[in-house]
């Protein structure tokens, strides 16, 4: 019988009658026989029951710049102290974080930091948040949920960078502790799902609507554009018409600039002038606050009053320049309130990424 050491006690799973159990976490629910892992790799059957094997361990700790999660309205110009596990719940052959997300050896593991370990860095390091990225945290729930808690206790907000594929019986607990959340939609057509990421669509839109009916939680949505996939005038127009109708106007919309990686070493780059072309179709459909990433591009980076367009947040990359947004969240020319979470003062973090060690398991 296989043992998973240091397993901690999973959630969401049911017990079948012929003695698998099925794990409750994401839309794929795994069933599984005494010692198999799910496709995660992270949660397991153990005693009759899911475990999680990467509690309180993590790929590393580094301290980015909030912009580069992508939030652009929730803390502008603050770090955020990221971190992640290993595994994932989606089979993305364009992932631009393999190395961490589909990786199988538990050893690569090396930083081990309990939650209050977590949050005391947070505070040390003045980071004004915690992020749970570079790996879907949905699969760490356990371990995310109690960072968040403890995070919490020390005035530090959290947020979550995730793929949105989760059930409806464990997002309640899962965003419950979230301030903020980036949410990726990978593409607008089942078919982009099921042939790039073996999954589906739908379970992401309805976390989305969700979120923005049900919850307090500011989110963002970033969409990876990869030519030939999901770049089209026509997808582009069906996703940010539905964005605007489901969600609404005023949530920020990212395309981001895909380059050659894992399994896709094949497709070229995306040419800068295709996220500009996606950023005016949003536009034209409504929404407020469209973004260009992962190319150099200060007017697609910046933040831009919607009602008389004030330039309100300058952005050259992560580096913040001229912020005439009021600290009230509002343009200063024409008084039009500007989405989001901000505080008097934005933050001065600039484009540092500075690794730091988390002890304390």
């Amino acid at each position: 019988m296989t043992e998973f050491p240091d397993a901690f006690p999973g959630r969401y799973w049911e017990r079948l009658a012929d003695g698998r159990v099925r794990c409750d976490v994401c839309p794929r629910r795994c069933v599984l026989r005494e010692g198999q892992r799910g496709l995660c790799f992270v949660r397991a059957a153990q005693d009759g029951g899911i475990v999680l094997t990467t509690y309180g361990r993590s790929s590393g700790f580094c301290i980015d710049p909030i912009e580069k999660k992508p939030l652009n309205h929730f803390l502008p110009g603050t770090p955020i102290l990221s971190f992640g596990t290993a595994g994932c719940n989606l089979t993305c052959k364009f992932c631009q974080n393999w190395d961490i997300s589909k990786a199988r050896e538990m050893d690569r593991l090396q930083d081990r930091a309990s939650p209050e370990a977590i949050a005391e860095a947070a505070v040390q390091s003045g980071c004004r948040s915690v992020a749970f990225t570079y790996n879907d945290p949905v699969i760490f729930l356990e371990y995310a949920v109690d960072a968040a808690k403890a995070c919490h206790a020390r005035d530090i907000r959290t947020v979550a960078v995730t793929a949105g594929y989760i059930t409806p019986e464990a997002r309640g607990e899962f965003f419950a502790h979230m301030d903020a959340a980036n949410v990726d939609l990978k593409g607008f057509t089942e078919a982009f799902y099921h042939k790039l990421c073996t999954g589906h669509l739908e379970p992401v839109k309805d976390t989305l609507v969700w979120l923005k009916r049900e919850t307090g939680v500011w989110f963002e949505v970033t969409t990876l554009l990869i030519p030939g996939q999901n770049d089209s005038d026509a997808e582009i127009d069906a996703m940010t018409d539905w964005l605007v109708n489901a969600v609404g106007p005023d949530v920020p919309l990212h395309f981001s600039a895909f380059h050659p990686d894992y399994r896709m070493r094949d497709i070229p780059a995306t040419p800068a002038a295709t996220l500009t072309r996606a950023r005016s179709i949003a536009q034209r459909n409504g929404v407020r606050y469209c973004y260009t990433g992962n190319v150099h591009d200060p007017a697609g980076g910046s933040t831009w009053c919607h009602a008389c367009g004030e330039l309100l947040i300058e952005r050259d990359w992560y580096e913040l320049g001229r912020v005439a947004l009021k600290a009230d969240g509002t343009c200063p020319t024409c008084g039009t309130p500007c989405a989001g979470v901000f505080e008097d003062s934005h933050g001065t973090w600039g484009r540092r990424r500075q690794p730091v060690r988390v002890g304390g398991a």
